[in-house]
């Protein structure tokens, strides 16, 4: 498919070819889905902890009396269903991570790029960089594309340390290499911008296995 490639003023200087397979595809919402969740349940920290009656630091002794008080028998103050015992069943420290199959992992990449260019959200644009890394430079970018406020996503066509820099102070801006996408954000941000190079790197990464 031919795709219009736009200068960093926002002016249309010439088409490029781009290979139908990763920019042109019937979109899978399944993988997806899959993708999303899996990043999301990737990124939980899981330290969540809740003490147990075995745990919790508080007296061995019985409230009261066995027998005579016509209330029902109590073990310890530690029971969970004493104010200031422990908790039944609580959140424990854990691992949320898995993974899932590399098909369709990048068979969700290629669905969210395609989508992309359906919803008129993806831009192709001519290779820039920030030579010194200020942020005013990428800002003046972004506001010819009238992205100002809107989440945002450029993906560049390697790891641009100074343009990653550059991004830093952009609250609304995510920075992704084109080897190491992510799914959540392709499919939140309002905008994509995609360098040229990183356009094509992309029809090969994702075209060819």
């Amino acid at each position: 498919m031919e795709a219009k490639v736009y200068s960093t003023a926002a002016k249309e200087v010439r088409t490029i070819n781009l290979n139908d397979e990763v920019f042109a595809r019937e979109v899978s919402d399944g993988a997806i889905y899959y993708a999303v969740n899996n990043e999301l349940a990737n990124r939980r920290v899981g330290t969540a902890c809740t003490k147990t009656r075995a745990e919790v630091n508080y007296s061995n002794t019985k409230p009261y009396k066995q027998k005579g008080t016509g209330n029902a028998r109590r073990g310890d103050k530690k029971s969970p269903i004493m104010v200031g015992g422990g908790t039944i069943f609580g959140p424990k420290p854990r691992d949320y991570s898995y993974t899932i199959p590399k098909k369709m992992k990048r068979l969700a990449y290629k669905s969210l790029l395609s989508l992309g260019v359906q919803e008129n959200r993806l831009v192709i644009v001519e290779d820039f960089t920030s030579e010194e890394g200020k942020t005013k430079d990428l800002a003046q970018i972004m506001k010819a594309f009238e992205t100002e406020n809107q989440r945002t996503v450029i993906v560049m066509k390697d790891d641009d340390a100074m343009l990653r820099r550059a991004a830093r102070n952009i609250p609304y801006l995510h920075v992704l290499s084109y080897d190491k996408l992510s799914a959540k954000e392709l499919l939140y941000g309002r905008k994509i911008l995609v360098l040229e190079t990183a356009a094509e790197n992309l029809g090969k990464f994702y075209g060819e296995r």
